[in-house]
C-alpha cells in the first residue's frame, strides 16, 4: 500500500514501502531516510535519496523517478558515489605526484631544481593544505616572503604552482581549473630592471678565496671556491656529477642539457680545482652522484653559496657576479683576447654568421687562461700588483716561411 504524508509522519521503526522500490527507513533513534531499491544486471542495490526531514514524500517520488530514468540511460550512482569519496591529496603529495609524472621529459638539473623550490619555499607553508583548497590567497601568503627578496625564483615558483594545479584538475582532485592571475595583484610590484648581477671587484676576490680556503671545510665553501675557480654558473656547479669529470686529464664536460646555451661545454680544470675535486672524491658517497652534496643525491640549495657571502658580511654581491669579476680581470690584467674569455664563460656568439665560421673552442688557450686565473686567486695580496705582462699569454710562435 502506498505511503501517505500522515503515514510517513507516524511511521514506526522499520522499512515502509511506497511503490516501485521507494522505501522509508525508520531507525530506532527516529531518523527517517528515503531509499530507492533497484535491480540492475542481476544486482539489487539501495540508493539513498535524503532525510525525510528535508525531503517530502512528493519530492522523494520525483527523485526516485528521476534516478530510475538516469539509470536506464547508463548512469551508475555507485560509481559516482565512489568518485565523490575520492581522497583529495594535500598540496605536497599532489606536487610530488605531478613531479614524478612529468619529470621524464625534463633534464636532471631541471627536475631537481623544480622540486627543491617547493621543498624550500612552499611545503613548510601550504604543503599540508588539501590541493583543492589551494587558491590565490594561499599562494600570495606563501610567496610574499620571497617575492621581492628573490624575485626571479618567486616568479618561477608561481608558474610551477600553476602546473601542479592544472595537473590536479586533470586528476580530478580539483573540480575546476584554478587561475592564479590575481596573485600578482596581491603582491608588491617587483623591480623589473634587469641590470648586471652585482659583482665583487676582481682585486678583492683573492682575499675571499683565502678566507674560504682556511675556514672549516663545508660542501658550500667547496662549491663556492670551485665556482669561482672555473667562472661557471652556480647551477653548473650544484648539479655537477662525478661522471662528468676526467681528473687525470683535468677536464670537466658539462652536457648541453645543463647549459644555458644548450650546448656541451668543456672546462679545462686548473690544478687547484682538480685538487679540490680529488679531496671531495676521497670523501664521496657515490661514484656517480652529485659532487657537491652531503649524500650524493640531493644538491645543495640555490642560496647556500650566497648565504656564505652574507654570513661573511658581503652584502649585495651575487655568486653569478664572480663571472663578471673574471671578465674584468681578463680585460684589465691580461692580453687574452675577449673571444677566449667569452668561450671560457660559455657565452654564445650573438652574430650567427660569426658563430657559423668560428668553430674553434680555444681549448688550449682557455686552459692557460684558467691556470693564470687560479694563480691570481691563490696569490698573497702583496703579490697581486704585477703589471699586465705578468698575466699575459706566451707569444704565438710563427712557422718559418
Amino acid at each position: 500500500m502506498a505511503l501517505t504524508t500522515l503515514k510517513v509522519k507516524n511511521a514506526k521503526p522499520g522499512r515502509h514501502t511506497d511503490s516501485r522500490g521507494l522505501c522509508l527507513l525508520v531507525k530506532d533513534s527516529g531518523a527517517r531516510t528515503w531509499v530507492l531499491r533497484m535491480q540492475k544486471h542481476g544486482q539489487r542495490r539501495d540508493y539513498g535519496l535524503g532525510s525525510a526531514l528535508d525531503v517530502s514524500l512528493a519530492e522523494a517520488r520525483e527523485a526516485a523517478a528521476a534516478l530510475r530514468r538516469r539509470v536506464r540511460e547508463g548512469f551508475d550512482p555507485v560509481a559516482e558515489r565512489r568518485k565523490a569519496r575520492k581522497i583529495v591529496p594535500n598540496f605536497e603529495a599532489a606536487t610530488r605526484t605531478c613531479h614524478e609524472t612529468l619529470r621524464e621529459g625534463w633534464n636532471d638539473g631541471h627536475h631537481a631544481k623544480w622540486l627543491a623550490s617547493f621543498e624550500k619555499h612552499l611545503f613548510p607553508k601550504i604543503g599540508k593544505t588539501p590541493v583543492d583548497q589551494v587558491d590565490s590567497a594561499c599562494v600570495v601568503e606563501a610567496l610574499a616572503p620571497i617575492w621581492l627578496e628573490i624575485p626571479e625564483t618567486a616568479r618561477r615558483i608561481l608558474q610551477r604552482i600553476s602546473v601542479v594545479l592544472d595537473f590536479a584538475h586533470v586528476k580530478g582532485w580539483v573540480p575546476g581549473e584554478v587561475s592564479l592571475r590575481s596573485v600578482r595583484k596581491g603582491l608588491p610590484r617587483q623591480n623589473d630592471k634587469r641590470g648586471h648581477m652585482e659583482a665583487m671587484p676582481y682585486v678583492d676576490v683573492p682575499a675571499l678565496m683565502q678566507k674560504l680556503a682556511v675556514a672549516a671545510p663545508t660542501t658550500g665553501r667547496d662549491a663556492l671556491r670551485f665556482t669561482i675557480y672555473n667562472a661557471v654558473r652556480s647551477n653548473e656547479t650544484r648539479f655537477a656529477v662525478w661522471t662528468e669529470f676526467d681528473l687525470d686529464k683535468a677536464i670537466w664536460t658539462i652536457p648541453g642539457e645543463r647549459m644555458k646555451a644548450r650546448e656541451t661545454h668543456i672546462v679545462p680544470l686548473s690544478a687547484p680545482a682538480v685538487a679540490l675535486l680529488r679531496k671531495r672524491w676521497d670523501e664521496r658517497t657515490s661514484d656517480t652522484g652529485l659532487v657537491f652534496s652531503l649524500n650524493g643525491a640531493k644538491p645543495i640549495s640555490d642560496v647556500t653559496m650566497t648565504k656564505l657571502l652574507r654570513d661573511d658580511g658581503i652584502a649585495g654581491i651575487t655568486v653569478h657576479g664572480f663571472r663578471s669579476s673574471f671578465t674584468d680581470w681578463v680585460a684589465e690584467r691580461t692580453r687574452f683576447p675577449k673571444e677566449v674569455a667569452d668561450k671560457a664563460l660559455a657565452h654564445k656568439l650573438p652574430n650567427k654568421v660569426e658563430a657559423a665560421y668560428r668553430r674553434t673552442d680555444f681549448f688550449e688557450k682557455r686552459r692557460n687562461l684558467m691556470a693564470r686565473w687560479a694563480d691570481y686567486l691563490d696569490k698573497e695580496p702583496a703579490k697581486r700588483d704585477g703589471d699586465a705582462a705578468a698575466e699575459s699569454p706566451p707569444p704565438t710562435r710563427r712557422a718559418a716561411a
